[in-house]
């Protein structure tokens, strides 16, 4: 397997949200095609990431309608190790943050160990797990679901910058309800 930071069960002010759009679901098998990224101090935006990145092979069908990438805007995107070498100086050693982001750091740990034999050894946060302590009431934990629920607009979902946007407000709505100083679990 890989080397991975630890999953905390803490609320935090400074970190970096993530999400990663790919071909498939498979961290061996498949590529990422977009990392987007915003880095948060004190509970405010101070930075964003975002990068298409070249693949060699087609996008299907359903990923370009999921996410409206296409090939040719792939064209224009940038080496995947190049993207992974910046993304890494954007992180640095903050807390990562996403919603199911176990799913975003088994792809970006995949990558790094086969294009800069690194890991990704940040701690991390999700998003979706802090959903379900603090709404158990929901439906599901989907992050469309969640966004619904806070009134947050997800009509440009499914690409990596986007969904970052919409997962940083979904996580301040859950720090609304839950009290920061009290651990989740």
């Amino acid at each position: 397997m890989y080397n991975k930071g630890k999953s905390l069960t803490k609320l935090v002010d400074n970190y970096v949200l993530v999400d990663i759009e790919t071909t498939g679901l498979s961290p061996i098998e498949d590529d990422i095609i977009e990392i987007g990224a915003i880095k948060v101090e004190k509970d405010m935006i101070i930075d964003k990431y975002n990068s298409l990145i070249q693949i060699n092979r087609k996008l299907t069908p359903f990923i370009t309608n999921l996410t409206g990438i296409t090939d040719e805007m792939l064209k224009g995107g940038r080496p995947i190790d190049i993207v992974l070498q910046e993304f890494l100086k954007f992180l640095g050693n903050q807390v990562i943050i996403g919603h199911n982001v176990n799913f975003d750091i088994a792809f970006i740990n995949e990558k790094c160990k086969k294009y800069l034999q690194t890991y990704l050894t940040n701690d991390y946060i999700d998003t979706m797990q802090i959903a379900k302590k603090a709404v158990p009431d929901s439906t599901n934990y989907k992050l469309g679901t969640l966004a619904k629920r806070f009134h947050v607009d997800y009509s440009n979902a499914h690409r990596g910058l986007e969904d970052v946007e919409i997962t940083y407000q979904v996580y301040n709505q859950l720090k609304f309800i839950l009290n920061p100083q009290i651990s989740l679990f």
